[in-house]
């Protein structure tokens, strides 16, 4: 039990960001879960746009970083009808996401963000070769889907759909099936902010590498080695944008990177520009 609740801990205490982690408006924003669900679900997120008669208006494109994230997202128009149910795989490299374009009318978003090395808990079905991938939300969460999508086109808020979701998963919580090696190892990963050697991560968890990385590959669809960069990323991530003195030379030797250049270079990998513009662009 005290294992349990230690990995539980390592779990409420990471909060991977967006790349505009700061944005908070009608068309963007994010609901904490109830507390018996935040070890799962990083936030529920949406909110309400009109579209525009260009598709590829400059000012409809925003760049989603790896944030080790999931989701399910739908889109619905403002005749009730459902434009888009996707699950969107883990994702190991930025791009940029463009607003549903259908002139002339009003689309509300209704979102989950699952932690990555959870969401397979509610999941009908592998994640294997899900990276960077889009699917329809019915090829996992066929079981979420049939209860969600008629309310989804009914009068009402998001807080109305936030309540009936975390019913939802909550109930399933109860028959959920979880791997505990994957859960382990993950406890490691998030412990040392992605900077243990896989070598290592093996020997902490009585486990081979060979067979950790297929269960990360079925269970969360990504080795277990590139999802340890990505948490590194995202802690390295979070201090640029909250510390007001942060120091790159510092940040080398925190987070375990082999010199400057290394970090530099993984983090622009990721995040498509350097650090400097990030930044501006996250605080502005």
């Amino acid at each position: 039990m005290e294992g349990e609740l230690h990995c539980m801990k390592n779990k409420m205490i990471y909060r991977p960001l967006t790349a505009t982690p700061f944005k908070r408006n009608s068309a963007y924003k994010e609901i904490e879960p109830c507390h018996s669900l935040r070890p799962y679900i990083r936030c529920f997120w949406g909110g309400e746009y009109d579209c525009s008669s260009d598709p590829g208006a400059d000012e409809s494109a925003e760049i989603v970083i790896p944030d080790t994230c999931v989701d399910i997202i739908y889109r619905i128009d403002d005749m009730g009808n459902i434009i888009i149910s996707d699950f969107c795989g883990i994702s190991d490299r930025a791009f940029l996401s463009y607003k549903s374009q259908k002139a002339g009318y009003k689309i509300s978003v209704f979102a989950i963000r699952f932690y990555a090395w959870t969401a397979y808990v509610f999941s009908e079905d592998s994640f294997g070769g899900t990276v960077n991938g889009r699917y329809d939300v019915r090829e996992r969460y066929n079981w979420l889907d049939r209860e969600l999508r008629s309310r989804l086109a009914e009068p009402g808020n998001m807080a109305d759909l936030i309540q009936l979701t975390e019913s939802l998963l909550l109930k399933k919580l109860e028959t959920a099936r979880i791997n505990k090696l994957v859960d382990g190892v993950m406890n490691d990963i998030l412990l040392y902010q992605g900077a243990l050697e896989i070598n290592q991560l093996s020997k902490e968890n009585f486990i081979s590498s060979r067979q950790m990385e297929r269960l990360f590959c079925e269970y969360i669809g990504m080795t277990p080695k590139k999802l340890s960069n990505l948490v590194r990323y995202q802690h390295l991530w979070k201090d640029i944008v909250s510390q007001s003195n942060f120091d790159i030379a510092s940040a080398v030797s925190k987070f375990g990177y082999t010199d400057m250049s290394h970090m530099m270079r993984e983090f622009k990998r990721y995040h498509t520009m350097n650090i400097r513009e990030a930044r501006e662009m996250a605080l502005k």
